[in-house]
């Protein structure tokens, strides 16, 4: 079976795709997209729980503003830890990867604490490696291809070096089945550990702390309910919030924006199709992460 068509635009704007496999690979989901039509890329990106991948495949790069400043890249890895971002390009021609923080170490060689606030370039995980993938996506005609080359690359940088602790495997999955709403302390008795050694132990693994951990899942399945025109009120009951005003808070904290902005940036055709896109391919579920 070939990749998932997401379509193109009436005016040939955008050309989305994802693989049409079930299970992702490697506990990796991916999706690509290019810009068919010369509409330009111009994302504002909001922290999601999950580490996420972007490679830039054709003869352009990627000019990214984030917390370190502004870089032009070909491609790049965002951690858990990292600020609300834009990203521009022209012609830009994408494969955009995203994992659990589990995955993390053994596929991308680091551990998600050290990803940091901003983007970190491939070429400073992957060295010639980088370039060399960049080269092989854009000598590929198809999707399918496409999606190949960047499972085969991924299936030969696995190196289960490191593996995470049970209880911080535990944990990761309670905070994502629980959508963010657990009690820290709770949690930690629950596992039989003291409240301080479950935080530095899952900071020190996941790359953030409990709380904080649990603060960005809450914050994804707001996304979710503001961008359906939902009642921001209704939103902050739904998802554990103690009040709009809390609601408020976090979104600023994650996306810099209030909840009517936000709901703004997902207006233009690639924030929109992108969004659908990992809706489909990337649940919510112990063992996956939201979009």
């Amino acid at each position: 079976m070939g990749a998932a068509d997401f379509g193109r635009e009436p005016d040939g704007g955008w050309d989305f795709a994802g693989p049409a496999d079930a299970v992702p690979p490697l506990g990796a989901a991916i999706i690509g997209y290019r810009d068919a039509g010369g509409a330009g890329l111009d994302l504002r990106v909001a922290g999601t729980a999950a580490i996420t991948v972007v490679i830039e495949f054709g003869d352009r790069e990627l000019i990214v503003d984030d917390a370190v400043g502004r870089r032009t890249l070909g491609g790049f890895v965002v951690g858990l830890p990292a600020e609300a971002m834009r990203v521009r390009g022209e012609r830009a021609e994408c494969i955009e990867v995203r994992l659990s923080p589990i995955q993390a170490y053994s596929l991308l060689g680091v551990s998600p604490t050290d990803l940091g606030r901003g983007v970190v370039a491939l070429e400073d995980l992957w060295g010639w490696r980088a370039q060399r993938l960049r080269e092989q996506l854009a000598s590929t005609r198809t999707w399918d291809e496409r999606f190949a080359v960047a499972k085969s690359f991924l299936a030969q940088c696995e190196r289960p070096m490191r593996t995470p602790d049970p209880e911080v495997l535990a944990s990761w999955n309670r905070i994502l089945t629980s959508r963010g709403q657990v009690k820290i302390g709770e949690l930690a008795e629950s596992l039989g550990w003291s409240h301080k050694r479950l935080w530095a132990r899952f900071e020190s693994q996941i790359g953030l702390t409990p709380k904080r951990a649990a603060m960005l899942v809450r914050f994804r399945y707001a996304v979710d309910g503001l961008l359906a025109e939902r009642p921001a009120a209704d939103v902050a009951a739904d998802c554990g919030y103690t009040d709009q005003a809390h609601l408020c808070r976090d979104v600023s904290i994650f996306a810099d924006h209030t909840p009517g902005a936000l709901r703004a940036h997902y207006l233009p055709t690639i924030a929109r199709h992108r969004y659908r896109a990992w809706g489909r391919f990337f649940q919510y579920r112990a063992g996956a992460v939201g979009r």
